[in-house]
């Protein structure tokens, strides 16, 4: 039995055939239910000839399979081995339920829909029982699978709307992405939670845009996907980049502001007949656009990469020196990128690579000059001098590591600010108060500072900011050191809270003889004037007690400023979110997918963005 073929052994007609011969590679064996002897060949590991044999010859036979206590069943091997089969409990799953699963698979992994027609993806779903069925989990073809796909995104959205309707505040990022001569408008939404007080995001568009890229077709875009999910009113701001086209489109399609209308009353302005005319003419339509703000690691982008290299150019011997200090780091950094031998050589000098700064993020670059610092300048040269290109002098490398050293504070802050998870609005103006305190106590460092206050003046002054980081427990008034400007803000924060309409549960006044018969008192004054000191005094004491001890965990206590917090750092401070949404588009969107439709790429994205089938997933296990 030992030398005998186990294969041949374990089949399950095996018992139909006696063996006669064992050979080296193949065994002799003779069939029983042929008449006389006839006698078959067959190799040691593969029983096709007699499956061949049987289906040939006894095809009107009705043949048993092998009972499982048969004698002659080959003992089970040592290693515990997978079972598949139907026959085992626990292990079956609906038809619904796979179709599920590999959604997931192909949703989450970013895999086409044609994987579900692949042969070998195929085989390994056959091996899966399903419920009701034979043995052997059958796949949907891929149009009938792109049909359980739109079931789920409708899903999905309709979900979304649901958790829209219940809420009071949101906020949104927008941006254009172009890839593979397309172009696409990336809406995200962002809100808190107001039970746990968590922030959530959920992306509900990445659109083709065609044609122009002008403001007015941007508004009426970014018009109609906030009216599809109703989120025309509730959404406190929209952040965008400095794109001129974002900045007009907000510009051009907000309800003036009241103020600046009373201001403007006593101005003479001429206007131009016709622009006017021909506004009227191009512009019939108007569209309403929610508050706008700019994203803030973009402007501290512009700072670095404009305001900063424009002062370093200003003088000649500052520009020499900055000129060649990063132009010898550009050839070193496309000398390493491009040559396997370059990059090989590094492992030599320095066990970490070199970055390759990218054109559009100035943090890259930092990261670049960064890495290069952090190599001893004889390493570096040594390294240089291998590549066959020019050394770094003491001077150069000496500006290198001060460059880095006076824009770490940017970069930190950057860091901060395109924080998704937690990042609330009212981060923004405390990380931009300690940066400018940071870079202060560096002299060389002034015009940053300058430049920081130059592009963010509308967020240093705006009450709206001071607002938001006021009521952010993590900062309160910690982050300011001006107990006049802390004053100030105290007052603002009263006004709004004495402000809102919010039901608070007051007890009831104890009466006096006296106030019972105010009928008969001369000086009764009404009750409505004491009730609104009552509210006066309880706004104080509610603000009092939230600078003292809250915190993110017991914010419920105090229903004024958790209200004003939810309005006020519901919003973003960068458009980040929306960025990486299209990270993961250029992941689906490739070259060798370019028969993907623009509908089922918006579906796949989003689909994935939101992490839908994930989600499904967990929540099942909870209710479980």
């Amino acid at each position: 039995m030992a030398g005998q073929s186990v294969t041949l052994l374990r089949w399950k007609y095996s018992h139909y055939f006696e063996i006669v011969e064992e050979k080296e590679k193949g065994i002799i064996v003779k069939c029983k239910l042929c008449v006389g002897e006839k006698l078959l060949s067959t190799a040691k590991n593969t029983t096709s000839n007699l499956k061949k044999h049987l289906h040939a010859k006894h095809s009107t036979t009705e043949l048993e399979e092998r009972a499982p206590n048969d004698t002659s069943t080959p003992p089970q091997a040592k290693q515990q081995k997978l079972d598949f089969s139907s026959s085992s409990p626990g292990k079956t799953i609906s038809s619904t339920e796979l179709n599920k699963l590999v959604a997931a698979f192909i949703v989450e992994e970013m895999q086409p829909l044609s994987t579900v027609e692949a042969p070998t993806f195929r085989n390994i779903i056959s091996k899966i029982s399903v419920t009701g069925k034979r043995p052997g989990g059958v796949l949907p073809d891929r149009k009938t699978f792109a049909s359980f796909l739109d079931n789920a995104y409708m899903e999905m959205e309709t979900e979304l709307k649901k958790t829209f309707a219940d809420l009071e505040y949101v906020s949104t990022t927008a941006d254009l992405w172009t890839a593979q001569n397309k172009s696409f408008l990336g809406i995200t939404v962002h809100w808190i939670d107001p039970a746990t007080l968590h922030r959530k995001k959920a992306a509900i568009a990445c659109r083709r845009f065609r044609g122009r890229h002008t403001y007015d077709t941007i508004a009426a875009e970014l018009e109609q996907i906030h009216s599809s999910y109703a989120l025309c009113g509730k959404i406190t701001a929209t952040v965008t980049d400095n794109g001129s086209n974002f900045v007009k489109a907000f510009r051009m399609f907000q309800a003036d502001d009241d103020n600046e209308t009373k201001n403007d009353e006593d101005e003479v302005i001429f206007t131009d007949l016709h622009a006017v005319l021909r506004d009227d003419i191009e512009s019939s339509e108007r569209y309403v656009l929610p508050p706008h703000h700019r994203c803030a690691s973009h402007t501290l982008n512009l700072i670095c990469s404009n305001d900063i290299v424009k002062f370093l150019t200003a003088k000649a011997d500052c520009k020499a020196v900055y000129r060649r200090a990063t132009g010898k780091c550009s050839a070193l950094w496309s000398k390493v990128s491009r040559s396997t031998v370059a990059s090989e050589s590094l492992e030599e000098f320095s066990k970490r690579k070199l970055l390759v700064p990218s054109t559009t993020r100035w943090n890259s670059f930092y990261d670049a000059l960064s890495r290069v610092a952090d190599m001893p300048l004889v390493d570096l040269n040594q390294f240089c001098t291998r590549l066959d290109i020019r050394c770094i002098t003491e001077r150069e490398y000496q500006f290198i590591k001060e460059y880095c050293k006076v824009l770490k504070p940017v970069c930190m802050a950057l860091d901060i600010l395109q924080g998704e998870d937690q990042c609330f609005y009212g981060t923004l103006q405390p990380t931009l108060e300690i940066l400018m305190t940071k870079i202060l106590a560096l002299k060389e460092a002034v015009l940053e500072k300058t430049a920081i206050k130059t592009r963010f003046s509308s967020i240093l002054d705006s009450d709206e900011a001071l607002i938001a980081a006021v009521t952010l427990p993590k900062f309160k008034l910690r982050w300011l050191r001006d107990e006049t400007r802390k004053d100030n803000i105290k007052m603002i924060l009263a006004a709004q809270c004495r402000a809102l309409t919010i039901e608070i549960p007051q007890k009831e006044p104890l009466q006096s003889p006296e106030s019972r018969d105010h009928e008969n008192d001369f000086f009764a004054f009404p009750e409505e004037e004491n009730q609104h000191d009552d509210q006066a005094i309880t706004v104080d004491v509610e603000i009092c007690e939230y600078l003292k001890s809250a915190n993110m965990e017991n914010l419920h206590d105090f229903p004024r400023i958790l209200k004003i917090f939810l309005k006020a750092n519901t919003g973003t401070p960068s458009s980040a979110p929306v960025e990486r949404l299209f990270s993961i588009g250029s992941l689906i969107l490739t070259p060798k997918r370019n028969r993907l439709t623009d509908q089922r790429f918006e579906k796949l994205l989003l689909l994935r963005y939101n992490r839908y089938f994930e989600n499904k997933t967990q929540m099942k296990i909870i209710t479980k």
